[in-house]
């Protein structure tokens, strides 16, 4: 375990209120391969450092890229049911009801990895899908999407607040108060979120815009490192006013 300190402008360290630990995950991707080897690690953690309350905060892109988006939505729901977990949501998940309602999405999720999640649910679909085969796809993929899948992803989060932190998929609007947000922002925005050093208020917990290693500045940190691609899925552990890497 590696443990590192942001540097923020405060005059004191960002803190979670005691008897909290937060495990926060970067953005899986359809690598439950990935998740599994983490949920693992969490779990022997906890045996060892036991804690009163731990919560788990996913933040979103749970699907797609990777080779199994329906496995990973699987463990997901199982995990919800025997552990304190939030699930934020990342702007990949808007992807499946938005095709289901409209199948001309597809051209468009395909370019994003949207391909693979459908493979994943046993349906393959052309390299160049016309408006009839759109409609077929988006009419099986709704007849194969388990309701504990769509219930997951109905039930998905814009944003979590705990302590000194805001937890959030891709990052926030400067100058906007934290709760005066927009969810489009919440899930799509980047530079000129990431390019900001302003003081946001609470440091901002995202993922999003994949880098090499965690990326930790005075008022945000990054833990997406491209998982589906590198074969690296984080854990942020923040408790108290400590903040490690599983």
């Amino acid at each position: 375990m590696i443990a590192l300190r942001t540097q923020p402008t405060r005059q004191r360290k960002p803190r979670i209120p005691g008897g909290i630990r937060i495990y926060a995950i970067g953005d899986i991707h359809g690598r439950v391969d990935l998740l599994d080897e983490l949920l693992s690690r969490i779990d022997a953690d906890l045996t060892t450092n036991p804690i009163s309350i731990g919560i788990e905060v996913y933040l979103g892109d749970y699907i797609d890229r990777g080779p199994a988006s329906r496995e990973v939505l699987d463990r997901l729901v199982v995990r919800a049911r025997t552990f304190r977990s939030v699930f934020l949501k990342g702007n990949h998940e808007t992807y499946v009801p938005n095709f289901i309602s409209d199948p001309r999405v597809l051209k468009s999720w395909q370019q994003f990895g949207g391909a693979e999640t459908l493979v994943s649910y046993g349906i393959t679909p052309p390299l160049k899908a016309d408006l009839d085969d759109q409609i077929r796809l988006a009419a099986s993929f709704e007849k194969v999407l388990p309701g504990s899948h769509r219930r997951f992803l109905s039930s998905l989060k814009p944003s979590f607040t705990c302590g000194d932190f805001f937890f959030v998929h891709a990052g926030i609007r400067p100058g906007v108060p934290l709760a005066k947000q927009r969810e489009e922002d919440l899930l799509w925005i980047r530079n000129d979120f990431l390019l900001c050093e302003d003081d946001f208020s609470k440091i901002i917990i995202h993922g999003h815009t994949p880098v090499l290693e965690p990326d930790i500045r005075p008022n945000r940190i990054n833990i997406d490192t491209g998982a589906y691609a590198t074969g690296r899925l984080t854990c942020l552990k923040l408790e108290d006013d400590r903040i490690e890497f599983l």
